[in-house]
């Protein structure tokens, strides 16, 4: 009688039996090294297209116009100071800068006191129409500002804001307000209805409510909703060229000024606006975090 041996072969292991093995081992697959790999390059690339032209604008800002438009470009050349203190003798920055600071800041300042109300009362005690009103506030950003500029500037010239630092401020807050309104609106969304509920129990008013319960739990949001309001109103251009001139000019103002029927001096233009965007960066850069949070506001739930 013949005996036969059975070997036993090791069942082939499931894909995710091993990936959970390499994981615990502290393996990486060669696949998703390619993968993060690739992806680590590609984001390295975009950053550097992205900021490619702020290199190139400080890189002219230092030359001479003629090694500004040299042909081919000069990447080494001697450095010279003799654009900033031109824009500065012929500009007054300081003026511009001091105009965009106060603009930028009371538009945000007020379009708060106006957006944190407006979006409690939609939040907390919305109508039938609290949805309509919000659809129409955010449709006005879909709406050319050079549409508004005629009956704009006539009311201005009107009552006497043209070239006035209150009125740029005005219409910065009122080009930003459905924003902030929108942004404010989410924040407070996401609290718990059992917290306020609690603090009416316990007999607090509506002021005291909000003063109290829901400014605390929502400083993040309040904070960025200022940011991001604060470099939008910074960055603002159309309504300071229109609106705005010796007086209450911004930066943007400054940079407009370097645009003359000669031609475009463009190591003066890059000097003024590296001056006019390094305020702005500097503050962004540090504040990056609160600007990003408001950027991608209810992108997930």
């Amino acid at each position: 009688m013949a005996i036969t041996s059975t070997v036993d072969v090791p069942a082939a292991q499931p894909a995710a039996v091993t990936s959970a093995i390499n994981a615990s081992s502290g393996v990486v697959p060669v696949t998703d090294k390619v993968v993060l790999v690739s992806r680590t390059v590609l984001a390295w690339l975009c950053a550097l297209l992205l900021f490619f032209p702020i290199f190139w604008l400080g890189l002219t800002a230092f030359k001479t116009e003629l090694q500004a438009i040299a042909v081919p470009a000069q990447l080494f050349f001697t450095p010279t100071l003799e654009n900033f203190i031109e824009v500065q003798a012929r500009s007054n920055y300081l003026l511009y800068a001091t105009n965009s600071i106060i603009t930028s800041v009371a538009s945000t300042v007020l379009g708060l006191l106006i957006a944190a109300p407006a979006a409690y009362s939609m939040a907390f005690s919305p109508t039938r129409r609290s949805k309509g009103i919000l659809m129409w506030m955010l449709s006005t950003k879909m709406m050319p500002a050079v549409g508004a500029l005629m009956p704009v500037y006539i009311l201005y010239q009107q009552f006497g804001l043209l070239d006035t630092r209150w009125g740029l401020t005005l219409i910065f807050t009122l080009s930003n307000l459905p924003i902030m309104v929108w942004m404010l609106y989410a924040y407070f969304k996401e609290l718990p209805r059992e917290i306020l509920e609690a603090a009416r129990m316990d007999g607090a008013s509506i002021f005291k409510e909000f003063r109290y319960v829901v400014l605390p739990l929502t400083m993040g949001g309040l904070a960025s909703t200022a940011l991001l309001c604060l470099v939008l109103s910074w960055n603002e251009s159309f309504w300071s060229l229109n609106l705005g001139a010796a007086n209450a000019g911004t930066l943007a103002s400054l940079i407009a000024s370097y645009s003359s029927p000669e031609g475009l001096f463009w190591s003066k233009l890059s000097a003024a606006s590296l001056m006019a965007i390094a305020p702005i960066i500097v503050f962004g850069w540090f504040c990056q975090k609160q600007l990003v949070q408001g950027l991608t506001f209810g992108a997930v739930k």
